[in-house]
């Protein structure tokens, strides 16, 4: 699968990615369609999902709506029934479905700990992991499906640093993340022999949508933890979840991959 775009070829691959309104995700879909691959977005922001379509068809040469290259679903991924649908809406279209980016999550309230409330943390916990969770349940199935191989399937899950390290003021976002990890290794060593290669990302903070959430001075103790000095971009992370998509990871699974800028300490 050497070739085209970056050195990777994804042409007849069908990705799922998830939260694809978000600079992460329009940056992956931007990366794995500009590659060869059919990118299904979903998102709950519909209309925004489409302007974003608009965008990366125009870029890419391509058509975007049902049965092409790009195509927008509206889905809650917290919603197991319109995970289902969704799927199966997939593989009736284009007869598969290979790849999995979990991207989809939200980033709760910025406050201490005994400050969050219990639906404030009940909700980013059901979004950032247990809709990860439902998308590798009801999608994992069809992966199986696919013809015996090396690649018979990927899966890559965003998670964070904050999931590695914690950090104050977000408990909710952090556990999460921290739960994706864990999920992750699990599922990837349920399915080390099955050819889904199944790996999570731990991106430092980016200046996405999400972080127009932060004040100034949270961005700035952020941006204190972190050596080099930088924030993240976008396809910095693109080039990572292209790389975990394609043939040439073989042999890593279950394994949590950094784009820390140094911060990780472990």
């Amino acid at each position: 699968m050497r070739a085209g775009h970056a050195g990777y070829d994804f042409s007849g691959r069908v990705a799922v990615v998830t939260g694809g309104t978000g600079g992460f995700g329009e940056a992956i879909a931007r990366r794995l369609l500009a590659a060869g691959a059919t990118v299904v977005l979903w998102s709950l922001r519909e209309q925004a999902a489409q302007a974003v379509a608009l965008v990366l068809a125009a870029e890419a040469g391509v058509a975007a709506g049902a049965g092409e290259r790009l195509w927008v679903q509206r889905v809650d991924v917290t919603d197991e029934a319109a995970v289902a649908a969704a799927t199966q809406a997939i593989a009736e279209r284009y007869g598969h479905v290979d790849t999995l980016v979990n991207n989809a999550g939200i980033l709760g309230p910025v406050v201490n700990t005994w400050e969050h409330t219990s639906e404030q943390f009940r909700r980013v916990i059901d979004v950032n992991l247990t809709g990860a969770f439902i998308c590798c349940r009801v999608i994992v199935p069809w992966l199986l499906k696919n013809p015996a191989g090396p690649w018979r399937g990927r899966i890559v899950n965003v998670a964070s640093i904050q999931g590695k390290e914690g950090m104050p003021q977000a408990a909710a976002y952090a556990a999460s993340k921290a739960g994706l990890i864990a999920l992750t290794k699990t599922l990837g060593k349920e399915l080390a022999t099955s050819g889904i290669l199944v790996n999570v990302i731990t991106p430092a903070a980016a200046m996405t949508a999400m972080a127009g959430e932060l004040t100034e001075e949270r961005k700035q103790a952020i941006l204190d933890r972190i050596p080099m000095g930088r924030f993240l971009q976008v396809d910095e992370v693109a080039a990572q979840v292209a790389w975990l998509c394609s043939a040439d990871c073989s042999f890593a699974t279950a394994a949590v991959f950094d784009l820390s800028g140094g911060r990780a300490t472990y």
